[in-house]
């Protein structure tokens, strides 16, 4: 195939090194395989524009490469300024065909105009991990809203930010809420976060966990897998909520639970996982301890109150790659992990292909859900229809050689009917 001549990615020579990272993650994907072999015969996406605004990963190509095979035109740009895999992105561009416009580490501008270039596309399906190019859509492009036929979301901020249009009235477009499957959440922000998060640290930092005080501020789906790692790890894990009923869960499982004001002495690495802006702040900084090591693992650096952490430092020095040490005054320094960004994609490689397996499944399968239902749908935010969740799951297990119980025609009629009882 002849390389694409609409991209802006760091490099095309480095295409056979993404090729073969696409290639191991593929292995690791049986479910999103299997979707893409049936694409391949049906094409249930032939001629559809798609913008993808997503981490550019191996596991991130291997959707593009099914929507293509379902007949789709692809372009793909990041989510994330630190989420890129350079590799990865040209050789999508390269072996492909499929337009990238991404680069590890680029600056808030370049960011901005490769959004702009996916809403150039003049998609019909958009696809979003942080719902960025429904925003511009949104914002500086409303009169292209009437060419899209339906979005998708990733993730829980992106759906927040998508509940708040609908809840205004501005919603210009279907969008189906990925974040919200049970075959995502439960399992991509348990297991996938969970892991990869603490990986994301252990990488830039190579701190053992052992014997820490690791405060989790949050405990959603995404907090309760980075609380369960570390603890694992061997680390006292603190719990920091907001909502009664989570904090209560979090006791329930075993972990201390403190405001942040009381947790702030006490820890030794901070993880952010609420999806919520400044969620650490100045007064917290003021009270941790020397060698306080600060990381997000929520989509977007505002949870840790960056601007207030600088004006109170007296000079900022680069301990390690990723590690930005913060002097305060008295002498404490505070370490702040990859810009506050999304520790597991800029200090590591993000989720598992396995998990990632069943999230990308959901958004092949819902994206296919649009398509064939787009006279159906009205401008709201949709959960995953349960056939879908329900497929994705028994696909899964399949692939990995598990089998379940199937009901009797005795059991179906008990559970259908309400004259039967002891």
């Amino acid at each position: 195939m002849s390389p694409t001549t609409q991209h802006d990615v760091k490099d095309l020579a480095l295409a056979p090194s993404g090729k073969r990272r696409i290639a191991w993650a593929d292995r690791q994907m049986p479910v999103l395989s299997a979707i893409r072999s049936r694409f391949e015969k049906e094409r249930p996406l032939d001629g559809i524009r798609v913008s993808a605004c997503l981490h550019v990963t191996s596991e991130t190509a291997n959707l593009a490469i099914t929507l293509k095979a379902g007949g789709a035109d692809v372009v793909l740009c990041a989510s994330n300024p630190l989420s890129t895999q350079d590799d990865v992105a040209a050789s999508l561009c390269e072996d492909y065909g499929i337009p990238v416009f991404a680069i590890k580490g680029e600056d808030t501008e370049t960011f901005y105009r490769h959004i702009q270039a996916a809403c150039d596309h003049h998609p019909q399906l958009t696809m979003d991990d942080g719902a960025d190019v429904i925003s511009v859509l949104h914002t500086s492009r409303k009169d292209q809203l009437s060419e899209v036929i339906a979005g998708t979301e990733e993730t829980t901020t992106g759906v927040i930010r998508l509940h708040a249009l609908e809840a205004q009235g501005d919603l210009g477009f279907p969008v189906i809420a990925v974040n919200e499957a049970l075959t995502k959440h439960l399992f991509d922000n348990r297991y996938g976060t969970g892991q990869s998060a603490i990986d994301g640290v252990i990488r830039a930092t190579n701190i053992l966990f052992a014997g820490l005080k690791v405060v989790v501020s949050g405990y959603g789906w995404c907090g309760r897998g980075v609380a369960m790692r570390a603890k694992g790890q061997g680390a006292h894990v603190i719990v920091t909520e907001v909502d009664p009923l989570r904090a209560l869960e979090a006791v329930m499982d075993g972990f201390e639970l403190l405001p942040m004001d009381e947790a702030a002495p006490l820890g030794n690495i901070f993880i952010t996982a609420t999806g919520d802006k400044h969620v650490l702040r100045r007064e917290h900084f003021e009270r941790m301890k020397d060698g306080a090591v600060l990381a997000n693992a929520g989509h977007f650096n505002v949870e840790i109150d960056i601007p207030a952490l600088e004006s109170l430092a007296v000079s900022h020095t680069e301990a390690r790659p990723f590690v930005e040490g913060y002097e305060l005054p008295d002498g404490r320094i505070i370490y702040l992990l990859a810009d506050g960004r999304l520790i597991n994609l800029s200090a590591a490689e993000g989720h598992p292909a396995s998990v990632m397996d069943m999230s990308f499944a959901n958004q092949a399968l819902s994206a296919e859900h649009a398509v064939a239902n787009a006279d159906k749908l009205e401008k709201r935010v949709y959960t995953v229809p349960e056939a879908i969740d329900k497929e994705i799951a028994r696909l899964k297990l399949e692939a990995l050689g598990h089998r379940i119980d199937t009901l009797s025609d005795e059991q179906t009629h008990y559970l259908a009917s309400w004259d039967e009882g002891t």
